[in-house]
């Protein structure tokens, strides 16, 4: 299968195929549907009929939900290897966010009944979606606690360091976060303004710590990051 070759070292790191031999992998992506997107097109959208999850093989999936008041909020963003949506599948729910490509993408998508014939197959997959579920609520309490009990700045810290963790790529100038980042979409992911994000890069690009350009940011002075938002 091609998209094997592609994407080996991301199912490496996969959640969902740990202890999953892969002379298996093959087996489970041929029991779902491969879905190709550009970069914006969007997968699924807040509100309707969650009928299939899916894993990224490749690029980046930008998550959204869209505030009562009408205000754009980025919750999280997908690396390849991850699934998403699941717990809205199994529950026959409306899927919560919007799931938008933010580069070209590629991901397998399973039905519930799919999913269920999978886990009775391979009973450790019932047991990594268990860790992925767990994993994510994690991620949400830690959201939920800089939102709520960090300065801005702190926050806009944070972000960077953690897409620098999960999507970082070292290059001669530092560590270019490898996916399409808007100032507007970093102001949506860490609850501020735009005006604020700028002026914020702004003044870390003087001393040295970021290269922020059209999309693409590099983080040129990463212990200068941890350490600003250690101690503020």
């Amino acid at each position: 299968m091609k998209t094997l070759s592609v994407i080996a070292n991301n199912l490496n790191q996969s959640n969902f195929l740990v202890d999953v031999a892969e002379e298996f992998h093959t087996s489970i992506f041929e029991r779902g549907e491969r879905i190709y997107l550009e970069a914006n097109e969007t997968l699924f959208s807040e509100g309707e009929q969650a009928n299939r999850c899916y894993m990224v093989l490749k690029g980046h999936l930008k998550l959204t939900k869209l505030h009562e008041q009408g205000k754009t909020v980025v919750v999280r963003y997908i690396n390849p290897g991850e699934l998403i949506a699941a717990i809205a599948v199994f529950k026959e729910k409306n899927y919560p966010v919007t799931a938008e490509a933010a580069d070209a993408v590629e991901v397998i998508g399973w039905n519930k009944q799919a999913m269920m014939d999978l886990m009775t197959e391979f009973p450790q997959l019932a047991v990594n979606m268990l860790r992925v579920v767990v994993d994510r609520l994690d991620d949400v309490q830690n959201r939920y606690l800089e939102l709520y009990a960090e300065q801005v700045e702190q926050r806009i810290a944070r972000a960077l360091l953690r897409f620098m963790q999960q999507f970082g790529r070292k290059t001669d100038n530092g560590v270019l976060i490898d996916f399409r980042l808007s100032r507007q979409e970093l102001a949506e992911y860490t609850g501020t303004t735009l005006y604020t994000v700028s002026r914020t890069l702004s003044a870390w690009e003087k001393k040295g710590w970021v290269i922020s350009r059209r999309e693409r940011i590099t983080v040129s002075n990463p212990h200068a990051l941890v350490l600003f938002a250690e101690n503020r």
